[in-house]
């Protein structure tokens, strides 16, 4: 006769229960280890390393004031978070959040590369060589060393590429851009270094660009036969441009 089938239920039920039992309390205390581990104070984050462009950065200020800021341990430091309260900071475009052992945080920053003014020279918003519009405390900067650029913000790339094309055109007259803006309803104009003002108009780009050089390969006829300087012209002419002396 086989026992097992002898012994009652209620009795093989109390031995299972028993068995979970003894598994959920080894389970909880592992649990109440892994959390008293996380929470020692030998995991507490003793220190930040800053590292890469810092240009712009105070790196003692600025690891004090992130780390005021940072929530859990070395071990249950959630990093994405970190690395968002690094690139919050002002100037600072990328942050690479690293844990070092045993309670260190290793942070690499990448700045912005700021190329030009968006908006009004001055002001906090500035566009980088990625085309990508960004605020940033501007009195480090010298006012009349970038460009003036503006336009709606999700356009920056293309303003900054056409400002890059243009300014090849015009520097074949030694004459660089000052401000190239693009307007809500898509029409563009510039100032020129001589405070020349240009209105390329609507179109394409390969259509301002050619706008742009026919006004370049005949301006100085214009100027030569008036003797005076251009003030305004208008490109938006299909054979031409008008001028304003």
């Amino acid at each position: 006769m086989n026992p097992a089938l002898d012994t009652p239920n209620d009795i093989r039920l109390m031995a299972l229960a028993t068995q979970w039992l003894l598994v959920l309390f080894v389970l909880m205390g592992l649990s109440a280890l892994g959390l008293w581990l996380v929470r020692h104070p030998a995991w507490h984050v003793a220190g930040i390393q800053v590292h890469g462009d810092v240009t712009h950065q105070n790196a003692v200020a600025l690891r004090a004031h992130i780390a005021n800021r940072l929530s859990g341990s070395f071990l249950s430091l959630d990093l994405h978070e970190a690395r968002a309260l690094f690139e919050s900071a002002p100037w600072v475009r990328q942050a690479v959040v690293q844990r070092e052992f045993p309670n260190r945080l290793k942070v690499t920053l990448t700045e912005h590369q700021a190329v030009a003014w968006w908006g009004e020279a001055g002001e906090d918003k500035l566009v980088n060589t990625q085309g990508e519009v960004f605020q940033a405390n501007p009195d480090s900067l010298d006012n009349d060393a970038l460009v003036e650029l503006a336009g709606p913000d999700d356009q920056a790339p293309q303003v900054l590429a056409l400002y890059r094309d243009l300014s090849s055109v015009f520097g074949r007259i030694e004459l660089d851009i000052k401000r190239l803006e693009l307007s809500p309803r898509g029409s563009w104009r510039l100032r020129l270094s001589n405070h020349a003002q240009l209105e390329l108009g609507r179109g394409e780009p390969s259509e301002l660009m050619a706008r742009a050089a026919q006004f370049v390969a005949t301006v100085g006829q214009v100027t030569a036969r008036y003797q005076r300087d251009i003030e305004s012209a208008d490109l938006r002419y299909p054979n031409g441009y008008a001028v304003r002396m």
